[in-house]
């Protein structure tokens, strides 16, 4: 990368969430024992999707949740998976808080996106997709193959929300990769080929979880990873959510931990993280060279 590629990168916030305390983590507790039992909900906590400005195109790292979540009472399912739904996020969303406001107060027009990537298909970050019939939509091919797995929504994908007419998905499959700069990863997705945007396979929230390296000239490389972690202070530390496979999500968070290391300023941006805004706003200005 001898020049930069990327003008910007940007967040953008589809409402807030209050969850438990428990599915921040971490906790002893398995998910439907303090789902079940917890009283206590954290304070509102952002749903954010990340805006990357690249020379080859507008990029979007997740999309957000969909403000007919909050309005229609029929965009959630019934029965017992609606009683979990209920009992997993109180959501609130404002009529500016869409997808499409939130790009133009930044300056950009919806029809700008061309390729958003989805770190998982839960509800929360796929709310966007009506808006993106234009753009490519990129998912692995493990996330796929969940959610097309029978009874999605009880394991929190609501299909007819994320296989939508018209859209136009492409399923990756993180091919090997030899830069030594991303070890211990050694599989994940160049998006433009230039080493600027690279998505890393995190499995452990969900099989098929992507998190994406931005990296650029003179600057701390990010680290979007989703739902991998709900505050970046726990990650650094090990400390897992309650919610996902906790095996996996241990692996994952150590081989975050161990890029950490290789790249000491190297900035975490979480989906729900209540700090990320001001992460990355300490994150924008380039690095300082010593002599």
């Amino acid at each position: 990368m001898s020049s930069d590629p990327i003008r910007r990168v940007s967040v953008v916030s589809t409402g807030s969430v209050e969850i438990h305390p428990e599915h921040v983590g971490p906790t002893w507790k398995p998910l439907y024992l303090w789902l079940f039992t917890s009283q206590r909900w954290t304070a509102p906590r952002p749903i954010n999707a990340y805006v990357i400005e690249h020379r080859d195109g507008l990029v979007l790292f997740d999309t957000g949740q969909d403000r007919a979540s909050v309005t229609d009472p029929q965009y959630f399912p019934a029965g017992f998976n609606g009683v979990v739904y209920d009992r997993l996020a109180k959501f609130a969303i404002e009529p500016d808080q869409t997808l499409t406001a939130g790009l133009g107060s930044l300056g950009y027009d919806i029809a700008d996106v061309r390729t958003a990537v989805l770190s998982h298909l839960h509800q929360d970050h796929i709310g966007g997709l009506p808006e993106l019939r234009h753009a490519t939509v990129m998912t692995t091919r493990a996330e796929w193959r969940t959610m097309r797995r029978p009874l999605p929504e009880s394991r929190g994908f609501l299909r007819s929300h994320i296989d939508l007419p018209g859209l136009r998905w492409q399923q990756i499959e993180p091919e090997p990769i030899s830069d030594p700069g991303l070890r211990p990863f050694t599989a994940g997705h160049d998006l433009f080929g230039d080493g600027s945007i690279v998505l890393l396979p995190t499995p452990g929230h969900t099989p098929g979880s992507l998190s994406m390296l931005v990296r650029r000239p003179n600057h701390a490389p990010l680290l979007l990873v989703g739902d991998l972690t709900y505050d970046a202070d726990l990650l650094r530390a090990g400390k897992i959510p309650g919610a996902g496979d906790r095996r996996r999500m241990r692996s994952t968070v150590g081989m975050v931990n161990a890029l950490r290391q290789r790249h000491p300023g190297l900035t975490v941006l979480a989906a729900h993280d209540p700090n990320a805004a001001t992460l990355l706003a300490g994150a924008a200005n380039p690095m300082v060279e010593r002599p």
